[in-house]
């Protein structure tokens, strides 16, 4: 790593970065407030997920929990509901989780304490630090891909950032160039500068307000640095799926993480469904008798549209089926509805595609 800014030089740095963010900062609907509730929320639906499919999300979610104690009341089908859509359905549990918790033991505020805070669920190091130094003022660094970037530029480090090594490197600088006056202004405008200037393609260097202080551009490393990260090989994978209808128009939604991997419909309501490897229709039919019990029953499928999905490194094929019966199964673990209401009930995105199959004219 290149000598650490210190004195007027990180004087300079810190007032240059921040001048440039308060100027240039976009008006995102969490910096309207520091009520750590707010920051919080915007936290968790911002992992792994763009900012302007958080935006509709946000505002919706704290229309109906405007306050922790809110959400820590609801039901959790209602929170999964409201995050129908917006993926990593685990989020939305731990926050319900985190929510309860802050209510029963830190009387209804998030914590101000770091270690309390990296107690609740779905907290990691990041986010407790970002809701801390946002919301309290705390000086703590944060550290995720995009402030990684900027640092790892900024010092010219090679390599992959992720090595516990490197992660850890870019941690310590991160916390050394923190400026302890306005930490919360401070990691917002880092990660501001990773997210429109300093990007993972083409950075805009030129608009950098740091620019004078980065070894890589100094040293034309810009398009190397960072190093890209290896990848997973992408996995093709088909999953069948049967919308069972009777004469009223009405479905049957399963829970049963036996037919997937877990991950595709998210522990939620879904459509009875299994994957598949050769003959779809075969492989489907063989699973719904075995699993709804449809021995006696009369059963054909009526193949509708395909949808692709892709989750992480996964490429998926839907492969919706219609099966028209007289009657719906009578199982354990099942809820009958109708198919136009589904949007109602939480489910994932996937289970929107195939339902949408089903109600196309």
């Amino acid at each position: 790593m290149s000598v650490r800014l210190t004195g007027r030089a990180l004087k300079n740095f810190q007032r240059r970065l921040l001048a440039w963010y308060r100027a240039h900062r976009r008006g995102l609907p969490w910096r309207a407030s520091r009520d750590p509730y707010r920051i919080w929320v915007a936290e968790i639906m911002l992992q792994q997920t763009r900012i302007a499919a958080v935006l509709p999300y946000y505002d919706r979610f704290l229309e109906n929990f405007p306050t922790v104690g809110s959400l820590a009341r609801a039901r959790q089908e209602r929170v999964l509901r409201l995050w129908s859509g917006l993926g990593y359905y685990s989020r939305a549990r731990n926050l319900h989780r985190a929510a309860k918790e802050i209510v029963a033991r830190h009387g209804g505020k998030f914590p101000r304490d770091f270690d309390a805070a990296l107690a609740l669920p779905g907290v990691g190091r990041y986010t407790a630090a970002a809701v801390l130094s946002i919301a309290y003022d705390v000086p703590l660094a944060v550290l995720d891909g995009n402030v990684a970037r900027v640092f790892a530029r900024l010092h010219a480090i090679r390599g992959d950032l992720r090595a516990p090594r490197r992660w850890q490197e870019l941690s310590d600088s991160a916390q050394q160039l923190l400026a302890v006056d306005a930490p919360g202004d401070w990691n917002q405008a880092v990660m501001e500068l990773g997210e429109t200037i300093c990007t993972p393609l083409a950075p805009r260097c030129v608009e950098c307000p740091v620019s004078r202080y980065c070894r890589a551009r100094s040293l034309g490393l810009t398009q190397k640095i960072p190093a890209p990260r290896r990848k997973r090989a992408a996995v093709n994978i088909r999953i069948a799926a049967a919308i069972l209808r009777d004469p009223g128009g009405r479905t049957i939604l399963v829970r049963d993480p036996g037919a997937h991997d877990g991950v595709l419909f998210s522990r939620m309501w879904q459509f009875p469904a299994v994957e598949v490897a050769r003959d779809p229709e075969a492989e489907l039919e063989s699973y719904l008798r075995e699993v709804l019990k449809f021995d006696s029953m009369p059963l054909r499928l009526e193949a509708l549209p395909t949808a692709r999905h892709g989750v992480t490194f996964r490429n998926i094929t839907l492969l919706p089926y219609l099966a028209r019966v007289s009657r719906l199964p009578e199982q354990p673990r099942t809820r009958v509805l109708l198919i136009a209401r589904i949007a109602r009930i939480p489910v994932s995105s996937a289970t929107r595609k195939i339902a949408a199959a089903a109600l196309r004219p």
